[in-house]
């Protein structure tokens, strides 16, 4: 792969209200991940089933991609700073239920099962928070940066999601094991409203869609019709969708850890945080020296080197090794994030992005979601180490069909 640094990848930083968003970002994706580590760390506990940590993906999920579509219309036609500011704010008392329900006089008077359901409804009601927030979070970025320069933004902005992430993640281990999951929740409460204080700062930004007769099916169908026509980006979603689909082994993390590599919570904090740590590392490596040519066959081959380290995680019982496939897993990970995100700022115009954002949001960030689900089921079927063989063994047939049958994702470059 040529590398060359390119003196105009730190650009975006010099504009103020970039920076701050940034800051914003980083610390209310540290806050998300952290709420998915500790609850799913808690669940398990409670019930010693990887497949109740599968029930939450499937209660985020369906709020998320039930609601994705009109919410991209909703965001289009909305003031996007206003609009993310609520979300967080909405998320704060979802986090606020969180630490309720995790008091010790809570649990001594509920039942597991009532405690679990509890869990289940909160991530619920996160899921219809996020199907807004999520997409005008990327909406949002192209009202604060230069046009010349958005490519800069879009690859600083993933970096900055997932350094969030592997803070998140690591922090959560270190934090159950010193403090306990309760006052955890109240950090994680912190966090978010620290985010929306800064968010706050920013300046309310245009409205770029202004025509109100068209009615919401069709302005809905507009943003649909956009993405299904243009192939490569059709393709790159396609080939995520599936990839996180099958190949995503976190909700078996805390399986792994208690049953097959006998790990604590600091261990599995950073068995979390693996994926995310290989996948800044290429980011941060790509932002600085970024790809010059066949960026397309590159993500292919990065989806199917993912697959491979999913597979040889399933069949790990050594914890260095379980840590060092999950962390390649995360750099092939990391160049895919790269390509699909670099796709989806270049070609979707303006006055789109809430729409082109949401369709995204709908089937791939959704897609982890439904992937803990499958994740759960399949283990119920098969036993934990199958069920995650299967998975990168899936992904693997995912990227063979994508080779053959989108050549024009093959062939893209940018």
């Amino acid at each position: 792969m040529s590398l060359s640094f390119n003196s105009a990848a730190l650009a975006p930083l010099k504009e103020k209200e970039f920076k701050l968003y940034i800051i914003c970002r980083f610390t209310y994706i540290m806050a998300l991940r952290m709420v998915g580590t500790v609850v799913a760390y808690e669940l398990f506990h409670l019930t010693q089933s990887s497949f109740a940590i599968g029930i939450v993906g499937l209660s985020e999920f369906i709020p998320v991609f039930s609601l994705a579509l009109y919410a991209g219309h909703v965001i289009d036609r909305s003031e996007k700073r206003t609009l993310l500011l609520r979300g967080m704010l909405s998320y704060a008392v979802c986090v606020v239920l969180l630490i309720v329900c995790t008091l010790p006089s809570t649990q001594a008077s509920m039942s597991k099962q009532w405690l679990v359901n509890c869990f289940y409804a909160i991530i619920f009601l996160t899921g219809i928070i996020r199907a807004f927030a999520g997409p005008v979070s990327n909406a949002i970025v192209a009202q604060l940066v230069p046009r010349n320069i958005l490519q800069y933004a879009a690859n600083i902005s993933s970096s900055t999601w997932l350094i969030g992430s592997i803070i998140g993640h690591a922090t959560s281990g270190f934090l159950i094991a010193g403090i306990g999951v309760n006052k955890t929740f109240m950090i994680v409460l912190v966090y978010v409203l620290t985010a929306a204080t800064i968010l706050s700062t920013i300046s309310k930004k245009p409205v770029l869609v202004k025509d109100s007769k068209v009615d919401t099916w069709e302005s809905v169908k507009q943003g649909l019709r956009f993405v299904v026509r243009n192939k490569i980006m059709l393709g790159a979603i396609s080939l995520d969708l599936f990839a996180v689909l099958f190949g995503g082994a976190v909700a078996m993390i805390p399986e792994f850890s208690s049953a097959i590599l006998h790990i604590g919570p600091i261990g599995f904090g950073w068995l979390t945080a693996a994926t995310d740590i290989g996948s800044i590392t290429i980011i941060i490596l790509l932002t600085l020296f970024p790809m010059q040519q066949k960026q397309g066959r590159r993500m292919l081959m990065a989806v199917a080197g993912f697959g491979a380290c999913i597979i040889v995680f399933g069949f790990s019982s050594v914890y260095l090794l379980s840590f060092a496939a999950l962390l390649c897993s995360g750099v092939c990970d990391g160049i895919s994030v790269m390509v699909r995100g670099t796709i989806l700022q270049l070609t979707t115009p303006d006055e789109m992005r809430g729409r082109v954002s949401s369709v995204n949001s709908m089937f791939i960030n959704s897609s982890n979601e439904l992937g803990q689900f499958e994740s759960g089921f399949a283990r119920k079927i098969m036993g934990p180490v199958p069920s995650v063989v299967f998975g990168g063994c899936m992904t693997l047939l995912v990227v063979v069909v994508t080779w053959f049958k989108a050549p024009a994702l093959k062939e893209m470059e940018y």
